[in-house]
């Protein structure tokens, strides 16, 4: 069972009261996966942000390790905001269990809690800026010179 001071170590939960919390967490649900299932299918609808409880994944794309996440991380949130398939596969590098929040579970939250949805919206959005700069500071190394194809992606 997860509990409102779990969720705390996510970003996506960053400024909200333990009671907003608690209201949102009757609407999550659980997941488990084995090493090496796949969570999220590339080119297939999305509409659930993962929550890594424990365990590590990968995102895949082409058969290339984009990025891994591990427990406190997150998975699914571009789908979420922009609701199109799938870009990538995330795999389970270790037995995995996560939680997770659809669309439609914020949608209830917006209904019945504007402010907390606003402040998950806002933290979404920096969660994905900050992604997008370390992508960028990859793609573009420490001297601001674009690397070599080969570079462009992190393991």
């Amino acid at each position: 069972m997860v509990e409102p001071a779990d969720l705390r170590k996510y970003s996506l939960f960053g400024g909200l009261l333990e009671d907003q919390i608690e209201k949102i967490l009757p609407l999550m649900k659980h997941g488990s996966y084995n090493m090496g299932e796949n969570i999220i299918h590339e080119g297939e609808p999305n509409d659930q942000i993962r929550f890594i409880i424990s365990g590590r994944v990968a995102v895949v794309k082409n058969g290339i390790i984009l990025m891994e996440f591990k427990e406190g991380d997150t998975v699914g949130e571009m789908e979420v905001l922009d609701m199109m398939p799938s870009v990538a596969t995330v795999q389970a590098l270790s037995p995995v269990e996560v939680t997770s929040l659809s669309n439609k579970d914020l949608h209830e939250v917006y209904k019945s809690d504007i402010a907390a949805f606003s402040l998950i919206v806002m933290n979404l959005a920096r969660d994905l800026s900050r992604r997008l700069r370390h992508l960028d500071e990859a793609v573009t190394g420490s001297n601001g010179q674009a690397l070599q194809h080969s570079e462009y992606f992190i393991s």
